[in-house]
């Protein structure tokens, strides 16, 4: 039996083709397709069947993505939604995983790929494309934590908040150039490259409070 999958995109030429490419699929169908986020939510009032997946785009006029995977949250934790976008900055990417997002895929991807995302994310949970790989590759040890020493702790905290690196180094009474140094050992401990992979390590390891 097929996996049933609702997109969420105002832009009806792209939620045609991608109707098209995934029912070529042989293991998933859409269901139905919805311009924004506040159709979504009239969905789930309605009491109508969930789907296994949510594609969902970010930039959508009257209930964008952020917002309607701040309301899955808070209805919905258990909803798998995979945020298909053109939206690829550092900023967007840490709210969406923040609020539960299962995984970050642009609109540019190879349908081969995007095949291989929605098995992995219907059977696994998460899919790690290249946007989240080397972050989320590497899971938690405890030893990991141990070696983490508490002014560590507070900056990586404070590193998954919307702040800036300058008003992290406010918070913390520290210099701009001691905050570089914490970031760089914390990159080199947990073994990411981004301020994205510090906050994908500390949501999967339950370092932060959603």
């Amino acid at each position: 039996m097929s996996k049933t999958i609702i997109i969420v995109d105002d832009h009806t030429l792209f939620a045609k083709s991608l109707v098209g490419l995934i029912n070529s699929f042989d293991d998933f169908e859409v269901v139905e397709v919805m311009k924004n986020g506040q159709e979504l939510v009239n969905h789930f009032k309605d009491k109508k069947p969930a789907p296994e997946i949510i594609l969902l785009d970010i930039r959508m006029p009257v209930m964008n993505g952020i917002e309607t995977m701040a309301w899955l949250k808070d209805h919905c934790p258990d909803q798998k939604v995979l945020a298909l976008t053109m939206e690829h900055d550092e900023e967007t990417i840490i709210k969406m995983i923040r609020l539960g997002c299962r995984g970050y895929l642009l609109k540019d991807i190879d349908p081969d790929e995007f095949l291989h995302a929605l098995t992995t994310v219907y059977k696994e949970g998460y899919y790690n494309n290249e946007e989240t790989r080397e972050a989320m590759s590497h899971q938690m040890r405890h030893k990991n934590i141990e070696e983490l020493s508490p002014r560590e702790k507070e900056f990586l905290h404070l590193a998954c908040s919307e702040r800036t690196y300058k008003e992290v180094a406010e918070v913390m009474h520290l210099s701009p150039k001691t905050i570089d140094g914490y970031r760089e050992n914390l990159f080199n401990k947990l073994e990411v490259k981004s301020r994205v992979g510090l906050v994908l390590f500390a949501v999967k390891n339950r370092m932060v409070t959603l």
